[in-house]
């Protein structure tokens, strides 16, 4: 029985125009191009920088970070749009794997399973790391990771019931002192029991009925974030 093969990776996003302009900016023919993607350990013919800038084949990993630095530019500025996964991310960052997985202080083989699974398997420390060495937001962490809707999930629960049973947890996703994410729980919570509890429930008649609280008007998640942009994240942007 034939073993299967794992399912090839998605390819970096690339911009065969981006590529074109910035070798036309610098004076560069293709074969100087080659010269300089050799220099920094990719052999390639001439015909491979044409084929790249015409869009006919996609430059590998590998082969993207080279072409960055022998075009001297950011390899975000290849990529055409914004990185969008951990893996975009850490190559726009012109690291492999197992740069990253060190840098971090992680497991190569445990941090390769994150960008496969899109799972985040390290600890609080490691999620800090990780937003500093790729330059991540907050946001941006938590997206990546694949924790979007689970911190959905926990800022509802923190409205809807006691804001400290959530705070490990929510601690694990966002790696902010717990402290500051206390504070934040507990001023999220605060504003959303105002306004689901004003007016109900009291003693003797009926007083006349005073203005209504208006509603907040941001999801859970989205005031956590606008609460979060007031705190000290650790130097960490939110």
């Amino acid at each position: 029985m034939r073993r299967s093969r794992p399912p090839a990776p998605t390819p970096v996003p690339f911009s065969p125009r981006a590529a074109r302009a910035h070798r036309v900016g610098l004076g560069l023919t293709p074969e100087q191009v080659a010269q300089g993607l050799a220099a920094h350990g990719v052999r390639l013919l001439p015909g491979h920088v044409i084929g790249w800038e015409s869009g006919e084949i996609r430059p590998t990993e590998e082969e993207f970070i080279a072409l960055a630095r022998a075009l001297w530019c950011p390899a975000a500025q290849l990529m055409g749009v914004a990185p969008d996964s951990l893996r975009d991310f850490r190559v726009a960052r012109e690291l492999n794997q197992e740069q990253t997985a060190t840098r971090i202080g992680m497991d190569p083989r445990a941090y390769a399973a994150v960008e496969r699974t899109g799972r985040w398997t390290g600890s609080e420390e490691q999620g800090a790391a990780l937003a500093e060495v790729l330059g991540l937001t907050l946001r941006d962490l938590v997206r990546v990771r694949g924790a979007e809707q689970e911190l959905v999930d926990r800022l509802r629960q923190c409205v809807d019931g006691r804001w400290q049973a959530q705070l490990k947890a929510v601690a694990e996703l966002v790696p902010v002192h717990r402290d500051t994410l206390g504070r934040v729980l507990a001023a999220l919570r605060s504003e959303y029991q105002v306004s689901g509890h004003w007016g109900t429930g009291s003693w003797g008649p009926a007083a006349p009925a005073a203005p209504r609280p208006a509603e907040p008007e941001q999801e859970p998640v989205d005031r956590f974030w606008s609460l979060l942009t007031r705190e000290d994240t650790g130097g960490l942007r939110v």
